[in-house]
């Protein structure tokens, strides 16, 4: 990932994405709900129609003016991450509809989709949010446990993986590779919401800062797939994986999850996936790509099998278009697999540009209905 640290996940005041399905809003006559935000984003400007507005469900329409690919951020003053939308391109248009709680914000508007972006500071007010079923509390609930669970579970995997390095074992760490990275990418979101630990952890080359130190798994990966070496610096930043996934073990317990914000990061890893695992650009060294993409997919259906009851209750066609197109994605992925049950997948690198084509066709297949899931759990 870059370290843009993306992700609409977390919503630690209570701010969570809908899509702009959302139903019950008036429409203006261009489609867009009446009362919208709308931020103009350019390569110099990050302008908001309102930067004092009410508290509850928000609609923002953000257009993009500028030459280049643009992202909009929604950040506590602090940095953390409360939710964004990525890939805006010239001359496009995207809309998030959001339930945020009083308090101050800024919105950062990232031309080229680097750096600190361009900040424009908001305040909501007002006594509006978000309330909940006792289903949705539940599923809360579970959902945490199971973030939890994930990051307990990663901790022993990693330090195989750093133990291996660290012994100068260049095969073991190959083999311990891929399984370290399976609860990260299962809750990718939750980990990248933290900001500061997703640019120390889950970085690529081509995603650094200027001035940035390029530290974490793909750091490594390239020194044992590229180089096939381990030196003293390798052993040193195994030595700082384990510290950065302590401290993501730590902190996760801290945030907070709303139903909104489970669905919509269930939607941003079948976009992680679209972008990175599929065009084999995540683990370009490794090639360890389909054990990554099958961890995103399950983490988006953990979180589809608890929301399930409500989606079913307000949404069933939703509900039946979800469960055939999880079936379809995991099928099409068990023909990749050394066995139905394990993490052995075919190295990406061997699976042909149309079998590409294919897996992306799913991806896109599951990624639609997906984007309904908010909106769905929010009626």
């Amino acid at each position: 990932m870059s370290s843009s640290a993306r992700s609409a996940l977390l919503a630690a005041a209570g701010l969570a994405i809908v899509t702009a399905t959302a139903t019950g809003c008036a429409q203006k006559s261009d489609g867009s709900p009446a009362g919208a935000l709308q931020v103009t984003a350019s390569d110099s400007a990050c302008e908001v129609s309102k930067t004092d507005f009410p508290a509850g469900k928000v609609t923002i329409q953000v257009e993009n003016k500028g030459s280049k690919v643009t992202e909009l951020y929604v950040l506590f003053p602090d940095d953390r991450i409360v939710a964004e939308r990525e890939n805006i391109g010239p001359g496009t248009k995207a809309s998030i509809t959001a339930e945020i709680k009083a308090g101050e914000y800024e919105f950062a508007c990232k031309p080229g989709m680097k750096g600190d972006g361009i900040r424009t500071k908001v305040k909501a007010t007002g006594n509006g949010g978000e309330k909940r079923s006792p289903e949705l509390d539940a599923a809360v609930a579970a959902y945490r446990s199971y973030v939890l669970a994930q990051a307990e579970e990663s901790l022993p995997a990693v330090k195989t993986f750093t133990d291996a390095v660290r012994a100068g074992d260049v095969e073991a760490a190959k083999q311990a590779f891929a399984s370290s990275r399976r609860g990260w990418e299962r809750t990718e979101p939750v980990a990248e919401s933290f900001g500061d630990i997703d640019p120390k952890t889950d970085v690529r080359e081509d995603g650094l800062e200027p001035g940035q130190n390029w530290t974490g798994w793909h750091r490594l990966e390239k020194s044992l797939w590229a180089d096939n070496k381990i030196g003293d610096e390798e052993k040193a930043l195994a030595s700082q994986l384990d510290t950065d996934i302590a401290e993501w073990h730590k902190r996760v317990g801290t945030a907070e999850i709303t139903p909104t914000s489970m669905a919509n990061g269930a939607k941003e890893l079948l976009d992680e996936v679209s972008r990175n695992k599929v065009t084999g650009e995540e683990d370009r060294y490794s090639h360890t790509d389909l054990a990554d993409f099958k961890a995103n997919v399950e983490g988006a259906e953990k979180v589809y099998e608890l929301l399930k009851p409500v989606t079913v209750k307000n949404d069933a066609e939703l509900a039946k278009n979800l469960d055939a197109q999880f079936i379809a994605i995991n099928t099409l992925l068990d023909k990749y697999r050394a066995d139905k049950t394990g993490y052995d997948f075919t190295v990406y690198d061997k699976v042909t540009e149309e079998q590409r084509k294919e897996l992306s066709d799913g991806v896109n297949a599951l990624a639609e209905p997906l984007s309904k899931l908010a909106a769905a759990v929010a009626k």
